[in-house]
């Protein structure tokens, strides 16, 4: 009775380690995953990037808390295949969260112009005195496959911001900005992130510009 007992416990173990075996096979031809985070390209921006020295003069920028569209609330990079298809990458993430990721891109790259004395994303300190508000909603950031076999795709971002006056007095400006980047190697994720960033970079500088326009504090040529 007990060696029998005992040989049902010895098969048990064994199917059970050779399951266990199965799954970690399963596994080892799955590729890794990566992690992606934006801003990167701030090391090499020409001016005050945020945490460094602030201007004695200039516009103090306060950015809400970004809207993302609501298929882009994921931490898998999306890729547009066709005009309504979309895929997430399940290897390509993101390493933060995307809209934190964004605010704080945009924030660095409007902190670089010379007419901004700083920017404030939220949460800024209380008390802090601002001249204008910044309500930015992202409504594409994402890759495009190509529909044929071997041509290239592109990156696509487009975003949508209001400007307010200072504690929320009114909006003073809308806009859009649409961004389009061809020569993305569909497949490369790291490309894709670079032209994403490159894509917050424009919608920066189109911020800055219209609050230059509306405070007539222009940057220098």
């Amino acid at each position: 009775m007990f060696s029998t007992v005992k040989a049902m416990r010895l098969i048990l173990l064994s199917a059970t380690l050779a399951a266990i075996s199965g799954c970690f096979g399963l596994n080892r031809g799955e590729p890794a995953q990566r992690h992606y985070v934006l801003g990167l390209g701030l090391r090499s921006a020409d001016s005050t990037s945020p945490g460094g020295a602030e201007r004695a003069s200039g516009i103090v920028v306060g950015l809400r808390a970004l809207h993302l569209a609501e298929y882009l609330e994921t931490p898998l990079i999306v890729v547009r295949q066709g005009p309504n298809q979309i895929g997430f990458s399940e290897f390509h993430r993101w390493g933060e969260s995307l809209g934190y990721g964004i605010n704080r891109t945009v924030a660095g790259y409007m902190a670089t112009a010379a007419s901004i004395r700083r920017v404030e994303a939220a949460p800024w300190p209380v008390g802090s005195e601002l001249d204008y508000l910044i309500r930015l909603r992202i409504e594409r950031f994402e890759g495009v496959s190509p529909e044929e076999e071997g041509a290239e795709g592109e990156a696509y971002v487009m975003a949508t911001w209001e400007i307010a006056a200072g504690e929320d007095r009114g909006v003073l400006a809308r806009g859009t900005t649409e961004y389009r980047a061809p020569g993305w190697a569909a497949g490369d994720y790291e490309g894709l992130v670079g032209l994403l960033e490159a894509g917050l970079r424009v919608v920066a500088g189109d911020l800055v510009a219209r609050l230059e326009h509306l405070s007539g504090e222009a940057s220098p040529p």
